[in-house]
């Protein structure tokens, strides 16, 4: 499988000191590791868990490995070279200081296929969900994922048949289609002979006044003041009927 390293070079802890901390973190997945380094109380942890990030984004940005299926392949920690210095004691004498450094490397390898396979049954028989890393990782490949590698990992049978599919549900919907829009014409064929009538009927009904559009004017009544008697002319038969 390959490999992805990062080193960090003169480092001012004693190898020593280092390789103690690298003692924790090998052959473990690296979440795991990350989460060790974070609780380790010793001063090197700082480091190392910079240097295993390092070595993690270089696999990430490199390699095109995902970082969910990485784990911590080989750490080590080499010694670099030591600066002499010296510290006055009693007596006008004096004693060797030893300021010591290391070379630190962290190496990341991909578990195999089979170790895969068999951490996903027991992730999955376990019931443990992952973290939020991983699956926000894993959400993020199944979406750049191309669609190019998965048709030419599928069959072409099973394309066929999808296509067929496909074509049969497009004739479905054609023929839906097809039928509403018939029944629309018919609706409306059979509508239009019914209107017609109403508006005939309609018209029969109404008067011819109505039709034609002239006004008819009303009789105009007789004035009751000119047909009655006047009183002249009632006081002047009187006296002729008396004579």
């Amino acid at each position: 499988m390959p490999e992805t390293r990062a080193t960090l070079r003169y480092s001012g802890t004693s190898p020593y000191k280092v390789r103690a901390v690298l003692e924790l973190i090998r052959g473990v997945e690296v979440a795991v590791a990350r989460q060790r380094l974070q609780f380790c109380g010793r001063d090197a942890a700082d480091e190392v868990i910079k240097l295993l990030d390092s070595a993690v984004a270089n696999a990430e940005e490199n390699d095109h490995l995902p970082a969910d299926e990485l784990y911590v392949s080989r750490a080590f920690a080499d010694e670099g070279p030591t600066m002499k210095r010296w510290r006055p004691r009693a007596r006008g004498r004096g004693t060797r200081i030893r300021k010591r450094t290391s070379h630190v490397t962290v190496v990341v390898a991909r578990y195999s296929d089979e170790e895969l396979a068999r951490r996903a049954r027991k992730e999955a028989a376990s019931g443990r969900v992952p973290d939020r890393r991983r699956r926000v990782q894993r959400r993020r490949r199944a979406e750049e994922a191309p669609a190019a590698a998965v048709t030419e990992e599928t069959p072409v049978e099973e394309l066929e048949a999808a296509e067929a599919e496909g074509l049969v549900a497009t004739e479905g919907v054609v023929a839906a289609e097809e039928a509403l829009l018939e029944g629309a014409d018919s609706e409306a064929v059979e509508t239009e002979p019914a209107a017609a009538e109403a508006a005939t009927t309609e018209e029969a009904a109404a008067p011819e006044d109505a039709t034609t559009g002239t006004d008819v004017e009303p009789a105009a009544e007789p004035d009751a003041d000119a047909t009655a008697p006047s009183a002249t002319e009632t006081a002047t038969e009187n006296k002729e009927d008396e004579a």
